[in-house]
């Protein structure tokens, strides 16, 4: 079965599973050129409003300054984040452990780049969100009231960027 797009206040899920145990993927660029990473850490909600719709569904992902995938967000106006089953999670390894600047990582991984909504997205996901990037900003060592989380996730000061999307377009796959 493929993606059928749907609507985004029908959609029900636990992002704190989906995103910190299930693992998106983050894609930016066009078909001639893109990457895609694995992540782990975001956010799903609501922030800012425009007359008269109320607040914007957002999405927010962190991304390390090194990551290749950050040239693709830092340059198109929209990324994806794209949810693959278990059955993909040696793909998801995969592209996690390995960078787009050293071969076709997606290729290796199995999976099938499709392009859309100035971006691209897998068609093996069981759920799809367009984003368009709304805001970015570094995380700041100055703002961590909790030093501990430096020392454990940022020995090397790296610290990420954070990406702000307002989700303008659901895919998700049809039930079988």
């Amino acid at each position: 079965m493929g993606l059928v797009e749907m609507d985004l206040k029908q959609l029900r899920l636990n992002p704190m599973t989906l995103i910190g145990r299930d693992w998106w993927l983050v894609t930016a660029g066009r078909a001639e050129s893109f990457n895609t990473m694995t992540a782990s850490w975001g956010h799903l909600g609501a922030i800012w409003s425009r007359p008269g719709e109320g607040s914007m569904p957002t999405a927010v992902i962190y991304v390390r300054p090194q990551r290749y995938t950050k040239e693709f967000l830092d340059r198109e106006p929209r990324f994806s984040l794209s949810v693959l089953g278990e059955e993909h999670r040696a793909a998801l390894n995969h592209l996690g452990s390995h960078s787009g600047r050293d071969g076709d990582k997606v290729s290796e991984a199995g999976l099938t780049p499709v392009a859309a909504e100035g971006t691209v997205y897998f068609a093996e996901a069981k759920l799809v969100l367009i984003c368009r990037t709304l805001y970015r900003a570094p995380l700041l060592e100055s703002g961590f009231l909790d030093r501990d989380i430096i020392a454990r996730n940022y020995p090397e000061r790296d610290y990420h960027v954070q990406y702000v999307g307002e989700i303008v377009r659901v895919l998700k796959r049809e039930e079988e």
